[in-house]
């Protein structure tokens, strides 16, 4: 009789505070319903884009066939992605996507940083905002003009480059021919165009760090890197904590357009990545799989998504800030 007693004023308690809850709610939303309003577009853009067409990753797990529909077409399991597994490819794809992710992640991750905090300390208002005007410029620039530029400038022949590398007595390079050298030119051309981009953000977190722990600094005699390194960096590091989990989380998310423009026959052992795979295996191939190709990418999309709560989760136990 006490135990049943104890259970029917647990549930009890259950539905008075889900019912305290819903009138709170139900309030909430009277009172700011321009606030629910605003937030309703984006929501309704995230079930229509976002989680409506997760419907079509069904046909991974099917001999899709466009004639029989996805619902039609014969199911065939964990098929493809045993394909993809056991293909001769996968170790080289895999292998190749990491190390870009992995060297672009760590490359690019302390230059805007470094610039941020170089720009905070500039006086000269006119100078400060023609660097940022510079550094930014090139985020602007398409991937295919950026392409461009980049294999006129490396050109054997008539490149930039290999003018000056001539002219200080250096032999030429032909980068986009070596395959060692395609992961160096993607990294560094990717850190030229964004890196005035994402340093706009830490400027933005520097600018909310409390003066009075600059001026205690000064009082204490610090010097420039000293307030740096004590002050500004503790500020900023929530930020950076939160760029790199979400960074983390797009490990395997190389994207095909610009590794694709600089692929060549020459480079390819070192140049094919999923993206790429995935496009030529479900688009460009003659024979197009379109269940081999989704199959892939949901593969690639799981491994992210497992990255993503992992880093998550060691930067919540470490003590600094988490996305939840």
């Amino acid at each position: 009789m006490d135990i049943s007693a104890s259970k029917r004023n647990t549930l009890s308690t259950v539905v008075v505070k889900k019912e305290n809850y819903l009138f709170r709610l139900k309030k909430n939303a009277s009172n700011h319903w321009q606030l629910y309003l605003l937030m309703l577009l984006p929501i309704i853009y995230l079930i229509i884009f976002k989680y409506v067409p997760m419907y079509g990753a069904l046909i991974a797990f099917k001999n899709y066939l466009p004639t029989k529909g996805v619902w039609g077409s014969d199911w065939v399991g964990l098929k493809h992605f045993d394909r993809f597994f056991h293909s001769y490819e996968f170790v080289r794809i895999m292998k190749n996507t990491v190390l870009l992710s992995i060297y672009s992640l760590f490359a690019g991750f302390p230059f805007p940083i470094i610039l941020a905090l170089s720009l905070n300390y500039v006086n000269s208002r006119f100078f400060k905002k023609s660097v940022q005007m510079i550094t930014y410029a090139p985020h602007f620039i398409s991937v295919v003009v950026m392409v461009g530029i980049i294999l006129q400038m490396m050109d054997p022949r008539v490149g930039l480059i290999q003018k000056i590398m001539k002219f200080i007595g250096l032999p030429t390079i032909n980068f986009m021919g070596i395959p060692e050298w395609f992961s160096h030119v993607f990294v560094w051309s990717g850190i030229w165009q964004n890196v005035g981009f994402s340093c706009i953000i830490y400027l933005a977190a520097l600018a909310a760090v409390d003066p009075s722990l600059h001026e205690a600094a000064v009082v204490d005699g610090a010097n420039k890197v000293r307030r740096m390194w004590h002050v500004d960096l503790p500020g900023i590091m929530p930020v950076a904590v939160i760029l790199l989990i979400m960074n983390t989380g797009h490990v395997l998310d190389i994207g095909f357009e610009k590794v694709l423009l600089l692929q060549n026959p020459l480079n390819m052992s070192s140049s094919e990545v999923i993206d790429t795979f995935v496009y030529k295996v479900g688009l460009a191939s003659t024979a197009i799989n379109y269940s081999y190709s989704s199959a892939i990418g949901l593969f690639k999309s799981v491994i992210n998504l497992i990255l993503l709560v992992l880093v998550n989760r060691i930067a919540r136990q470490l003590g600094q800030t988490s996305l939840w």
